[in-house]
């Protein structure tokens, strides 16, 4: 049986989209179940807490920054 050129287009054009959507199913799916392997077998490590001496430390030095740069502020906008 002769096909018209119409209709072997079409099939090609069908053929060659079920192929790409298949192989990105599988893409997708295959992401996926890499994903949950590595956050199952490799969990992120959760951040430590400061310590609460350098915490204290670290926020005093943070204030007098803080304050030096207000100061300048201001002095520079009185000029």
């Amino acid at each position: 049986m002769q096909e018209t050129l119409l209709q072997q287009g079409l099939d090609i054009t069908l053929f060659g989209m079920g192929i790409v959507f298949t192989f990105l199913l599988l893409l997708v799916i295959g992401t996926g179940i890499m994903s949950r392997i590595i956050t199952r077998y490799f969990p992120e490590a959760e951040p430590a807490a400061p310590a609460v001496g350098g915490q204290a430390a670290g926020d005093a030095h943070l204030r007098a920054v803080i304050q030096a740069a207000i100061e300048q502020h201001r002095k520079n906008k009185r000029r």
